[in-house]
C-alpha cells in the first residue's frame, strides 16, 4: 500500500510566528507559540470557547440553585451607628413622665424636622411596640417609639438625601421617688441604601420640649387642684370647728335646761314641802307658838305661807309680805 506523505498546515501569526499541526490519526495536534500572539490563540481556538461556555453555565446554574435554596432575596442590613441622642433630668415621678412620653410616642408627629419649605410639621408618623434600627431594648426602664415611613430627605438628619424611615425611641428611667431620667434618640434609615443618618439633637430636643410643657402642665394643675383641696379642707376644717362648737354649745344649752328643769322640778317638790295655804278665813297669825299670844294678822283663805320651823303642833312661817309668825298645822295645808 502506498504511503501518503503528512498534509503541512502553515498558518502565518506574524513576527515570524507559524502554526504547523502535523496530523496522527485523527487528532489534530496544537502547539502553542509564546507571547502575545499564544494568547490569541488560546483565546481563538473553539475547544477552548466550548470550555469557557460550561464553566458559565455551571456558575449559572449553581448561582440560580443557590438563590432558590435561600428563597425570597434578602434585603440589605442597615448598618447601626452609634445615635447622637440626648438625656433629660425631671423633677417628676416616673409615673407622670410614662404617661406624658406614652402620650407624645402615640401622636402622628415627629418634631424637629420637615420636608418641604412650605410646610415645617412633619406628620404621618406611628406608635411601634419595637424598632428594626434600635433593636429591642434590654436595659431597665421602659422605651417606647414613634415611626415614620416614606420620609424624603428631611431636615436635621446628618447626610439625609433619600426616602427612608424616621424611628424616635424614648427610655423613661426612674432615679429617686421624684427624679426620672428620660433619654430620647432620633436616626433616619435611607430606604436605598440602608444607610442610617444620625438626627442633629434637633428632633431629639424638639421632643422633649413637648413632653416638658405638657409634663409642666400637668403639674400646674396639680398644684391648682391640691391649692383647691387645701382650701377646700380648710373650710371644711372651719365648718367642721363651728359645728363642733354649736354642737357643744348645744349640749352645754341642753345641759343648762336639764339642769333648770331639775331645779324646777326640785322647786316644785321643796315648795310642796316648805309652802302651805291657810284653810280658812280670817285666820289669825300669832306672834308665839301659844294661844294666846299677840295676834299679827289675820290671813285670807288660800294665802300661800312659806314653813321656816316646824315644831310637833305649830308652824313658824312668813307670808309673801314678809311678816313672820306662828300657826297651828291645822290650820294650813298643803299645796296641791
Amino acid at each position: 500500500m502506498k504511503q501518503v506523505a503528512p498534509i503541512s498546515f502553515r498558518r502565518d501569526l506574524g513576527t515570524g510566528t507559524t502554526w504547523s499541526p502535523p496530523i496522527k490519526g485523527s487528532a489534530i495536534a496544537y502547539f502553542p507559540a509564546e507571547g502575545a500572539d499564544a494568547r490569541a490563540i488560546i483565546w481563538g481556538n473553539p475547544m477552548v470557547l466550548r470550555l469557557r461556555l460550561a464553566c458559565c453555565l455551571a456558575f449559572l446554574i449553581g448561582a440560580l440553585v443557590a438563590t432558590m435554596a435561600s428563597g425570597a432575596p434578602r434585603q440589605p442590613q442597615v448598618k447601626r451607628q452609634a445615635t447622637a441622642g440626648l438625656g433629660f433630668e425631671l423633677d417628676a415621678k416616673e409615673a407622670d413622665v410614662l404617661e406624658i412620653v406614652k402620650l407624645v410616642a402615640g401622636d402622628s408627629i415627629v418634631r424637629g424636622t420637615y420636608v418641604y419649605e412650605n410646610n415645617k410639621t412633619l406628620t404621618g408618623a406611628l406608635p411601634a411596640d419595637s424598632s428594626a434600627y434600635f433593636g429591642p431594648w434590654t436595659g431597665p426602664g421602659h422605651a417606647f417609639y414613634k415611626v415614620l415611613k416614606g420620609a424624603v430627605a428631611p431636615r436635621n438628619f446628618k447626610d439625609s438625601a433619600d426616602v427612608g424611615t424616621i424611628t424616635v425611641r424614648y427610655v423613661v428611667l426612674a432615679q429617686g421617688e421624684l427624679q426620672t431620667h428620660l433619654r430620647i434618640d432620633a436616626v433616619f434609615v435611607e430606604d436605598g441604601k440602608r444607610k442610617p443618618d444620625i438626627s442633629d439633637s434637633t428632633v431629639e430636643s424638639s421632643e422633649f420640649k413637648e413632653i416638658q410643657d405638657r409634663l409642666r402642665q400637668v403639674q400646674i394643675a396639680d398644684q391648682e387642684t391640691a391649692a383647691l383641696l387645701k382650701k377646700r379642707q380648710e373650710v371644711d376644717d372651719k365648718e367642721t370647728a363651728l359645728l363642733r362648737q354649736r354642737q357643744e354649745e348645744t349640749a352645754k344649752l341642753e345641759s343648762a335646761e336639764s339642769s333648770l328643769k331639775n331645779l324646777d322640778a326640785r322647786f316644785q317638790e321643796l315648795r310642796h314641802k316648805l309652802v302651805v295655804k291657810v284653810k280658812s278665813e280670817s285666820t289669825e297669825l300669832k306672834s308665839a307658838p301659844f294661844l294666846s299670844a299677840v295676834r299679827v294678822q289675820s290671813l285670807a283663805a288660800e294665802s300661800e305661807l312659806v314653813v321656816l320651823i316646824v315644831t310637833p303642833s305649830w308652824y313658824g312661817v312668813e307670808t309673801t309680805d314678809k311678816h313672820r309668825g306662828w300657826l297651828r298645822k291645822d290650820q294650813v295645808e298643803a299645796l296641791p
